[in-house]
């Protein structure tokens, strides 16, 4: 049987394709998330979050959160953005809007709460923009797309005994087939591949990935040994253990497993986007919504997310298909749980069979149906830290 690799997206001026149509309310500093919520709640159709960056950042870590903010805006499940800036922050709402209106030609609009004489005047502002653009959002008509077209973003979070034998193995099949049909995959979770490290050098596509992939695990360790700690304190964590999982080594063995077997392109920074098809590493901390952020950032329009404790992670832009890694989880949090990759433990379906399960999930969800986190508006977002706040 042909394999379907067709969806039907909404086609960006910028010739990327969206799976949803947001209009994003974009606080730029934690002072303004508020009013950015107050916003979500007056107009349909519009998606925000609640975060504590945007003030008395410098360096490395302003640029980072400054790309975070900037490939939110641009990430294609977005129509139009409105910028909600406080007027004297680090990271001027003014930059932001220029830079994902630069790069993408789609709708921004900045509103400050210093120039609009305080938080009620830019709620009824923020919301008068809103609304119009959600309006002109509405007239969009999905078009039928190619699997090429996605980029695919994949994580595990809660992971038990379970995940290296079940969902991860089969979202790494997934992983492929997005490869294969010219897409893209995005594997992160940097802290929790250590000791699988080389498993993935030895598939870079060339010397110089395959040197990135040990410098960005040694970098990781270097961070715990720097701050006095070892990392294997915190990871696997008190879950990981219950569920199963001995060591931070089989932990890592597992998660690599949601990279499939297919050549590792390039190694990107947090936030960054690919600027290769097929399967991309991304540097992210293992913390699961700081990661999450990161790969839809780097415009991921769908996530592929594996969980053997259970956890109701969703994002404000991105659909996130949630996947049990075994069926007794998935019946006691199904009201969060999308997909059941347990019956692979039990014998009733083999690892090929849930990864085609998977994928023909991935096509339905960015065709528009609806994720258990979307029904449920878990909107989760949080950007990775470098330095201190000064």
């Amino acid at each position: 049987m042909e394999l379907n690799t067709k969806f039907w997206g909404y086609r960006r001026s910028d010739g990327t394709v969206g799976v949803r149509n947001h209009v994003l309310i974009l606080p730029t500093i934690v002072c303004a998330t508020q009013s950015a919520m107050r916003i979500t709640e007056l107009v349909q159709g519009t998606v925000s979050f609640v975060h504590q960056h945007g003030c008395a950042q410098v360096g490395v870590d302003y640029d980072q959160t400054f790309r975070t903010y900037v490939g939110i805006g641009c990430n294609p499940n977005v129509y139009g953005v409105v910028v909600l800036g406080l007027g004297c922050e680090t990271h001027q709402g003014r930059s932001v809007a220029d830079a994902i209106a630069k790069r993408t030609g789609k709708p921004v609009e900045l509103v400050s709460i210093q120039d609009n004489g305080g938080t009620l005047m830019t709620i009824a502002r923020g919301a008068q923009v809103a609304a119009r653009m959600v309006q002109d959002a509405s007239m969009q008509r999905r078009e039928e797309c190619d699997i090429s077209e996605l980029i695919v973003a994949t994580e595990c979070g809660g992971s038990d005994a379970c995940s290296g034998l079940s969902a991860n193995p089969a979202v790494g099949v997934v992983s492929d087939m997005i490869v294969d049909g010219g897409g893209t995959a995005i594997l992160a979770e940097t802290s929790e591949i250590i000791g699988a490290e080389h498993l993935l050098a030895d598939r870079a596509v060339d010397d110089k990935v395959a040197k990135r992939v040990y410098e960005v695990i040694e970098a990781m360790e270097q961070k715990a040994i720097f701050m006095g700690v070892d990392i294997r304190t915190g990871n696997p964590t008190p879950g990981n253990i219950k569920g199963g999982l001995s060591s931070l080594e089989e932990k890592s063995l597992g998660a690599a497993a949601k990279a499939g077997s297919r050549p590792l392109q390039e190694l990107i920074n947090y936030a960054e986007n690919p600027t290769k098809k097929g399967l991309v590493w991304m540097d992210t901390p293992g913390q699961d919504i700081e990661q999450l952020t990161g790969m839809v950032a780097g415009g991921a329009q769908v996530v592929l997310f594996t969980s053997g404790r259970g956890t109701p992670t969703g994002s404000p832009i991105a659909p996130v298909i949630k996947i049990a890694t075994n069926t007794r989880m998935f019946e006691n949090m199904s009201d969060n749980m999308d997909m059941n990759a347990g019956t692979i433990i039990e014998g009733k379906e083999s690892v090929q069979d849930v990864g085609q399960r998977i994928y023909d999930e991935v096509l339905q969800v960015a065709t528009g149906k609806w994720t258990k986190a979307e029904i449920l508006k878990q909107y989760d977002f949080g950007i990775n830290r470098i330095g201190p706040t000064f």
